[in-house]
């Protein structure tokens, strides 16, 4: 249990240091190389790291790939865009996130996917802001729990030591590969909040801004080479109103709305587990 530690007892005073972690591979088993697809002659992630560089908060940003040979072209990527790469485990992102953070000191990292080129840099910068408002009282602070911003634009944070913790007690497959499971499905071991969209609205499953499937590249190409400008990144109303405007967009991916992997570990996950399913089984520990 972690509640001296969530007193705020054993964490250095004054601004704690926040690094955003680009989690990117090649080998997406739904679209093959996503990262690396191209929009409007750009790489998806290119475009992606582009929105994280103006998000203020982050006090570091580093794309997390893995050392496998078909995700060289994600480190030469890096280089060429001048941000920083390192190289981990294939499948388990939990030691991933772990080494990114241990090695550049952090006090917590932000896990963002590079399935997100369309995420806002505003929504990155007030769920952090919300986790400096209170550092040290959560160990996690995310978006998606529930989820109201337009998927798409996913941010967790999370306490290194509650990272720490995570790596070496979280055991089963799931909570290795998708980081933080361990963590924000267990409020009752570490304390978690949620950060809701200010607008009141949730479009989570109504508009579809991740890239996981062809119609999904479509759609976002189609919202760069509308609304993208120099300057400032265009933000996420911006996208909902393009898109509501235009319902043949949107509508591009319908087929794939509330898509995501916590829909296909709802037995597995407790906070989403419906009432009376699998409810004997043992925590994990």
């Amino acid at each position: 249990m972690l509640a001296a530690r969530d007193a705020g007892a054993g964490f250095k005073p004054g601004r704690p240091k926040v690094v955003g972690v680009v989690q990117a591979r090649m080998g997406s088993t739904r679209l093959p190389g996503k990262v690396l697809r191209p929009i409007g002659g750009r790489p998806v992630l290119a475009w992606m790291v582009d929105r994280l560089r103006a998000a203020a908060q982050l006090d570091e940003l580093v794309v997390a790939t893995t050392y496998l040979p078909i995700d060289q072209p994600i480190r030469a990527l890096c280089a060429e865009l001048g941000v920083d790469c390192a190289a981990g485990h294939p499948t388990d992102l939990l030691d991933r996130h772990l080494k990114v953070g241990r090695a550049r000191q952090a006090d917590a990292i932000v896990k963002i996917p590079s399935d997100c080129p369309l995420i806002d840099p505003r929504v990155v910068d007030q769920v952090v802001s919300e986790f400096r408002r209170t550092y040290p009282e959560h160990a996690y602070v995310g978006n998606l729990h529930p989820p109201t911003w337009p998927d798409g634009n996913d941010v967790e944070v999370v306490r290194f030591d509650a990272l720490e913790e995570a790596w070496c007690l979280a055991t089963r497959t799931f909570q290795r590969e998708h980081t933080t499971p361990f963590i924000w499905d267990q409020p009752d071991r570490f304390q978690v909040r949620n950060v809701v969209w200010p607008t009141g609205r949730d479009l989570s499953s109504t508009h579809r801004l991740t890239l996981d499937y062809e119609e999904d590249l479509a759609l976002i190409a189609q919202v760069f080479g509308a609304l993208d400008r120099p300057g400032a990144p265009f933000s996420v109303e911006e996208i909902v109103a393009y898109l509501d405007a235009h319902p043949e967009v949107r509508a591009l991916n319908a087929a794939h709305h509330g898509s995501s992997w916590m829909s296909r570990h709802i037995d597995d996950l407790q906070t989403l587990r419906p009432a009376g399913a699998a409810g004997a089984e043992a925590r994990q520990p």
